[in-house]
């Protein structure tokens, strides 16, 4: 979406733009509950055109996981009192979109299965980065429920990520070679 801009380059705020961090908090959230249901959507499009049965496991170890936060996304809504709402996340759609392409560009195996990995660690890093800032402003916000809930998140999106890393480079880029 193009931003409005004033003469000098500077961008116009919205008419509903964050005036607080805790709105601003609040915007991160609703980003990232789209995310993540749109992962768990797209998650078992990633767990079917795998071939390795290790990563089909991790794909569908972490597709449980994702419903989870969901459903904790949804209560760190409730812990600030706020409407449980979903907005598009341009960032998480383009991720998205750019693994569907991987499928695409690549043969059954393991090569595609190492793309696999590649594109769902762009998902984790994205994850990890807007679950760090939410920490972050929870914390700061004094928020210590959303901050809880929020953290188990963000500790399973690293552990999923480095899950990741250890069976790409112990097998499945080895196998891609």
């Amino acid at each position: 979406m193009a931003s409005k801009q004033t003469t000098k380059g500077k961008v116009a705020p919205k008419k509903d733009a964050a005036e607080q961090l805790k709105d601003f908090m609040v915007d991160g959230l609703k980003d990232i509950y789209w995310a993540e249901k749109e992962l768990v959507k797209s998650l078992p499009k990633m767990k079917n055109n795998a071939t390795s049965s290790k990563l089909k496991k991790a794909i569908q170890s972490h597709l449980t996981e994702t419903k989870g936060h969901v459903k904790k996304v949804e209560s760190t809504f409730k812990a600030l009192g706020e409407k449980v709402v979903a907005v598009k996340c341009d960032a998480m759609d383009g991720l998205l979109k750019e693994a569907d392409g991987i499928l695409e560009e690549t043969e059954p195996g393991a090569v595609r299965d190492a793309a696999i990995i590649a594109a769902a660690q762009k998902v984790e890093h994205y994850e990890i980065a807007s679950y760090g800032t939410l920490v972050a402003y929870a914390k700061l916000l004094k928020e210590k429920e959303a901050k809880d809930l929020l953290e188990a998140i963000l500790k399973e999106e690293k552990a999923c990520d480095k899950d990741l890393s250890k069976l790409a480079t112990s097998e499945i880029n080895l196998k891609a070679r």
